[in-house]
C-alpha cells in the first residue's frame, strides 16, 4: 500500500604461508604487481583464487608472455654458449677467484632460502648486486652461472616454486645479455680468461659502469612488469599513477645500491679474493634495509590493530577485482558491516576491551570468508568484504547473511558473555557501480538501510538513495511542489463488514509535471531521508485536517488517519504542535487518527513513549501499521497506546490459499481482541477473502474491493451515496488503474 511518511514499503581470506600469498597477489593484476615494488603482500590475505576452469584473459596473455621470456632466454643462452665454445671461454675463473666467488655465492643463496621468501624478483637485492658484479669482472657467461646457481638452489629449497624461479632465472638471463651488449658496445670484452680489471678504471668508465648497471636494472623491472602484469595498462590512471611513481622511486633506490656495492665487490674480488666471502655481511645488509622499508611500506595498507588490511587496500583491490570481473562478463560484490551499538561497549567497558572485541570479530570474520573472498577493516568498527565473484545479488546477500549470523554468536571478554549485532549492505557491480567509489557508497547506503529497519542485511536500492543526482532533483521537485500544494492527498476507506464506514486513511500523490505520476514509496523514502520529512508531515496533516473540518461542516462525521514516521514521533513538541492544529481547525481529536509503526521505539523509546503518551493525552487516537511485517511482539502492543491493529497486505493478499497466512491473521485477530484493539485488513481485493476475514471476525477492512484511494471530491461523493444505503457488494466507483504504490 503506498504510505504517508513513516509507514514500510508493503579460505582464502586467513593468513597463510608469505610467499603463498605473495605469489597469489601477483594474479590479481597490474595493482597488486606494482604494489609489490612498493610495499610486500606477505602479511595481507590473498586475492581471489580461481574459481573455474577456464582462464582468465588477463592469465592467458601472462602464460603467453611468459612463454616469450622463456624462449627467449634460450635463445639467448644458446647464442651465449655457442659464443663461448666459439672463443673457447671458461664459464667461470678458477683457481682462488672462482673458489671465492662460489662461496659468496652460496653465501647469499642460504641468505635468501632463510630469509623464507622468494628470490627477489629475478635480481633484486644481494643477489642482483653479486650478478652485476660478476658481470662486470668477468662477463655474460660467470654472470650467468651465478643467476643460475642461485635460482636453481632457490628453486630446489622451494620445490612449488620451480616455475616462477625458471622465470625469474630467464628474465636474468636476458637482462645480463642486454648489460653485456652495453659493455660490448664500449669496446669491453670481459671473461673469465681476461677480467675486467678495476685498476685500468678511470672517471671515463663511469658511464659504461652507470650505464650497463642501468641496462640490467631497466631489462629486467621491465620483463617483470610485462610478465607478471597483464592488465598494467588498464588500472585507473590516478591509481596506476601513484603506485607507480612509487615503484620508481623504490627502484630507484635499487640502482643506487647497485651502483655502489657491484664496483666494490669488483675490487675486493680482483685485489684481495680471499676477503670476498666476507662481503656477504654487506650484501645481507642491503637485503635487510631493502626488506625494513618494504615492511614499513606495508604498514600504510594494513590496520594495525586487527593485522587486516585496510581502507587504501581496498580500494586498490577493488579497483582490480572490478577489472577482472568487467572482462570475463562476471559479477563482483562489496559488502560493508558495521557492529550496532558498539559504542556503548566501548563506554561501558572501556577502549581496551572494545579493542580486544574488535580483535575477536576480526577473527570471525577470516574464519567465516566464504572461498576467494577478502575482508578489510575500514576503520572503528566498520569492515569491508570482497567478492570477486558472485552470482547475483542474492548470493552476495546470502554471504552476508552468513557473516552477520557469525559475528551475532556470543563473544567472550575475561569472563563476560557479550551478544553483538552486525549491519551489513550489499551493493554489487556493474548493476549498482562500475566503480569502486561508486560501489562501497552505495554498500554504505545499504548498510546504513539495514540498520534503520533492524533488518540485518540489505542489498542497495536506487528509489532508498536520496543521494543520486536523479533523486537529488527529484528532492527539490518535491520541496517544490509542498510550497505549491501541487501534492494532493487521496482517502482510502476502512469499511467493516456490515458496510458501516469507520474511517479513511489520507494517502499522498504527487503527480510531477515532467515525470508524471511519481510513486508514493519514491519520494517518501527521499523525503525520510533528507530533512523534508517534517515538512511532508507537517503538509499532510494540515491538508487532512482542514478536509475533515470541511466535511464536518457538510454534515459527514469520519474520521481521518495520517500515516508518521519515526522521525515525526521523536521531534521535541510534536504532540502539541498536533493539537494545536486540531484546535485551529476546531476538529475533536477522536477524528484524527495517527498510523504509526513499531520503529518508533527501536531508536529512541522513552521519547517515542513520551510523545506518544502525550497524542494519547490529547485524545488522539493511534493504530498499529504494518503488523506482523517487522519485529512486531506482545511488548510493542504492550508499550504502544494504539487502539486499532493493521494487518499488513502481505498476509491478506493470500489469506484465501495459504494455510500458514490464514493461521497468522487468525491468531492476530485473536490476540488484538483479547488486548481490545479494533483489527483491520488491508489490502482486500476479492469476495472470497473478505469471506475469510468476516469468519475470522475482523472489525473491518481497507483494499480496491470496496474502493481505491480517491481525491477528496470523489471521497465526499462516495460518502454521500454509502449514506443511502451502499453496501459492500461492489465499489461505488470501479477501482483506478493500479497506483504506482501498493494496490489497496
Amino acid at each position: 500500500m503506498a504510505r504517508l511518511p513513516g509507514e514500510g514499503p508493503p579460505d582464502s581470506g586467513t593468513a597463510g604461508n608469505g610467499a603463498a600469498r605473495a605469489v597469489a597477489a601477483v594474479r590479481a593484476g597490474s595493482a597488486q604487481w606494482l604494489r609489490r615494488f612498493a610495499v610486500p603482500l606477505a602479511a595481507l590475505p590473498a586475492p581471489a583464487r580461481r574459481t573455474g576452469a577456464v582462464r582468465r584473459p588477463g592469465a592467458v596473455r601472462t602464460a603467453a608472455r611468459t612463454r616469450t621470456v622463456r624462449v627467449s632466454a634460450a635463445l639467448v643462452l644458446a647464442a651465449g654458449l655457442y659464443a663461448a665454445a666459439a672463443h673457447d671461454h671458461a664459464f667461470f675463473p678458477g683457481g682462488a677467484d672462482g673458489a671465492a666467488l662460489a662461496v659468496l655465492t652460496l653465501v647469499i643463496v642460504g641468505h635468501l632460502v632463510a630469509l623464507g621468501r622468494d628470490r627477489w624478483w629475478g635480481g633484486m637485492g644481494s643477489g642482483a648486486a653479486l650478478t652485476l658484479a660478476t658481470l662486470l669482472l668477468y662477463g655474460w657467461l660467470p654472470a650467468v652461472v651465478v643467476s643460475a646457481s642461485v635460482v636453481v638452489l632457490v628453486g630446489a629449497a622451494r620445490r612449488q616454486r620451480w616455475r616462477q624461479a625458471l622465470t625469474h632465472g630467464s628474465i636474468d638471463v636476458i637482462g645480463l645479455g642486454a648489460a653485456a651488449l652495453v659493455l660490448r658496445a664500449f669496446g669491453r670484452h670481459p671473461s673469465a680468461e681476461e677480467p675486467w680489471q678495476p685498476g685500468s678504471w678511470d672517471v671515463h668508465t663511469l658511464p659504461e659502469l652507470v650505464a650497463a648497471a642501468l641496462v640490467y636494472l631497466v631489462a629486467t623491472r621491465v620483463l617483470l612488469w610485462q610478465v607478471l602484469s597483464p592488465r598494467d595498462a588498464d588500472t585507473p590512471l590516478p591509481h596506476r599513477g601513484a603506485l607507480a611513481r612509487t615503484a620508481l622511486l623504490r627502484q630507484g633506490l635499487v640502482g643506487i645500491a647497485l651502483l655502489a656495492i657491484s664496483p666494490l665487490i669488483v675490487v675486493i674480488a680482483a685485489e684481495m679474493p680471499v676477503l670476498l666471502p666476507f662481503f656477504g655481511v654487506p650484501l645481507i645488509a642491503l637485503d635487510s634495509t631493502l626488506w625494513i622499508a618494504r615492511a614499513r611500506a606495508e604498514e600504510q595498507l594494513r590496520d594495525p590493530l586487527t593485522g587486516l588490511p585496510n581502507r587504501q587496500w581496498l580500494l586498490e583491490r577493488t579497483w582490480t577485482a572490478l577489472d577482472e570481473a568487467d572482462r570475463a562478463g562476471r559479477r563482483a560484490a562489496l559488502l560493508l558491516i558495521d557492529l550496532d551499538r558498539f559504542r556503548a561497549v566501548n563506554d561501558t567497558l572501556g577502549h581496551l576491551a572494545g579493542d580486544r572485541l574488535l580483535l575477536q570479530i576480526a577473527d570471525r570474520l577470516r574464519l567465516a570468508l566464504p572461498r576467494g573472498a577478502e575482508v578489510a577493516r575500514l576503520g572503528g568498527d566498520e569492515f569491508a568484504v570482497l567478492l570477486p565473484t558472485t552470482d547475483s545479488a542474492t548470493s552476495a546477500q546470502r554471504v552476508a547473511r552468513t557473516l552477520v549470523a557469525a559475528l551475532g554468536s556470543p563473544l567472550d571478554l575475561d569472563g563476560l558473555t557479550l551478544v553483538l549485532e552486525a549491519s551489513a549492505g550489499v551493493a554489487v557491480f556493474p548493476e549498482h557501480a562500475g566503480e569502486t567509489e561508486g560501489l562501497l557508497r552505495r554498500a554504505d547506503v545499504a548498510m546504513y538501510q539495514a540498520k534503520r529497519d533492524r533488518t540485518g542485511v540489505e542489498v542497495y536500492e536506487a528509489r532508498r538513495d536520496g543521494n543520486t543526482p536523479d533523486r537529488l532533483g527529484l528532492l527539490g521537485d518535491l520541496r517544490r511542489a509542498l510550497q505549491a500544494q501541487d501534492v494532493e492527498l487521496h482517502y482510502q476507506p476502512k469499511v467493516g463488514f456490515d458496510g458501516r464506514v469507520v474511517g479513511l486513511e489520507a494517502l499522498v500523490r504527487w503527480e510531477h509535471a515532467e515525470r508524471g505520476r511519481v510513486p508514493p514509496d519514491e519520494f517518501i523514502a527521499i523525503a525520510e531521508s533528507s530533512g523534508l520529512m517534517p515538512v511532508l508531515t507537517e503538509y499532510v496533516l494540515e491538508t487532512a485536517l482542514a478536509q475533515v473540518a470541511a466535511w464536518r461542516a457538510a454534515g459527514l462525521h469520519v474520521p481521518v488517519a495520517v500515516n508518521v514516521s519515526p522521525r515525526d514521533v521523536h521531534t521535541p513538541g510534536f504532540a502539541g504542535a498536533v493539537a494545536a492544529r486540531l484546535a485551529r481547525h476546531k476538529v475533536p481529536p477522536g477524528s484524527l487518527q495517527l498510523e504509526i509503526t513499531e520503529h518508533v521505539l527501536l531508536e529512541d523509546p522513552q521519547r517515542a513513549a513520551d510523545t506518544l503518551a502525550g497524542l494519547s493525552g490529547h485524545g488522539v487516537k493511534m493504530s498499529l501499521d504494518d503488523f506482523g511485517t517487522g519485529y512486531s511482539s506482545l511488548v510493542h502492543l504492550r508499550r504502544l497506546p494504539v487502539s486499532e491493529l493493521k494487518i499488513d497486505r502481505s498476509f491478506v493478499a493470500r489469506l484465501a490459499v495459504d494455510d500458514e497466512d490464514a493461521e497468522i491473521v487468525r491468531c492476530t485477530i485473536d490476540l488484538a481482541h483479547s488486548l481490545g484493539l479494533r483489527v483491520v485488513a488491508e489490502g482486500v481485493e476479492d469476495d472470497e477473502t473478505w469471506e475469510r476475514l468476516r469468519d475470522l471476525n475482523c472489525d473491518a477492512m481497507q483494499g480496491w474491493l470496496v474502493a481505491a484511494a480517491m481525491p477528496a471530491e470523489e471521497t465526499t461523493a462516495w460518502l454521500r451515496a454509502r449514506e443511502v444505503g451502499a453496501t459492500r457488494a461492489t465499489p461505488a466507483l470501479p477501482p483506478a488503474p493500479k497506483d504506482t504504490g501498493s494496490p489497496v
